[in-house]
């Protein structure tokens, strides 16, 4: 009310307004439900991840999206860090040279402890996976987007290692790690925790290629990493020697830091921009929702078959 925006409303009533965007925050179980009814009555979505809870209903969703003429997005914030553009933007002019290999990790330390607990942690709330599905969606989008490349196949290992949490018994991982196979043929590692002690948000991403590599560390993310045989160097924002796309998201001068915040704002203005009909690079749309979801489902497949799996492409 402090803002001039009206109180919050429930069920059908909610759908009666005249709105142009719904933007679905509520537990993954129910991302579907509300999508799809936002849709049906003719507005545009932002919706949370995971856009369903498996990847046959995500792909529903999308479907009805194109089907109706209507624009949707979900929110991998973490491409709109301007030196995660920086690195997209030299890969894809030839920098780094082929892709060899991939070293990620995403860890944070919040469910450290069996007495954290989250709806999330309930599979009837929070879908099959956790961590993965969480985080690993984030780390998985990154690393295809900068690499322009998807993954083909992998080999994942997930363990649970707090069986309870909140007097119930607990269904959905803690860790994940996982081996993959990149369409380019080049292979990588990828760690997913949210036990890991002191790291709050700890994602990482080193890719290596046959010229250079760079790492990226979404903590520190005023900094790209280029390491070469001789001569590597720390590469700060600056938008006047970043790529267009990179210096576009520069929303204040080098030497005044950027960080989560502006990600998510450039995010949430691209998506308004892309739902009035305008061109916008890089946005995360339902088809990468989709892209998340079949990965992560191929991630519980392995897991539980304990081998390689194949991962169906979009």
């Amino acid at each position: 009310m402090e803002l001039g925006y009206k109180a919050a409303v429930t069920g059908a009533d909610f759908f009666d307004h005249d709105l142009d965007v719904v933007h679905v925050c509520t537990p993954n179980s129910t991302h579907a439900e509300h999508s799809l009814r936002a849709l049906d009555a003719g507005f545009h979505i932002i919706c949370e991840k995971p856009l369903a809870v498996d990847a046959a209903t995500a792909r529903t969703i999308s479907d009805r999206a194109s089907a109706l003429g209507l624009g949707g997005t979900v929110p991998f914030v973490y491409r709109y860090h301007p030196m995660v553009r920086e690195a997209r933007a030299r890969i894809r002019r030839g920098d780094v040279g082929a892709l060899l290999t991939i070293d990620a990790s995403y860890l944070q330390d919040w469910m450290l402890n069996a007495e954290d607990d989250n709806w999330r942690v309930d599979s009837g709330s929070g879908g099959p996976s956790r961590a993965f599905a969480d985080i690993g969606s984030h780390l998985v989008d990154l690393l295809e987007f900068i690499t322009d490349e998807a993954i083909v196949s992998l080999v994942a290992t997930t363990r649970t290692v707090h069986p309870r949490r909140g007097g119930a018994a607990v269904t959905t991982e803690d860790t994940v790690a996982l081996t993959v196979e990149m369409s380019g043929g080049g292979i990588g590692s990828v760690l997913i925790s949210q036990l890991a002690p002191g790291r709050k948000n700890g994602l990482v991403i080193e890719v290596a290629g046959s010229k250079e590599s760079l790492r990226f560390a979404q903590e520190r993310p005023e900094e790209l990493w280029v390491g070469r045989r001789s001569g590597s160097q720390l590469l700060m924002r600056d938008p006047d020697i970043l790529s267009p796309d990179a210096a576009r998201l520069c929303t204040v001068p080098a030497g005044h830091p950027q960080g989560y915040q502006d990600a998510f704002n450039a995010f949430v203005a691209d998506s308004y921009a892309v739902f009035a009909g305008e061109e916008r690079e890089g946005v995360p749309t339902l088809a990468d929702g989709v892209r998340a979801a079949l990965v992560t489902e191929a991630v519980l497949e392995s897991a539980t078959e304990r081998g390689w799996v194949e991962v169906e492409q979009r």
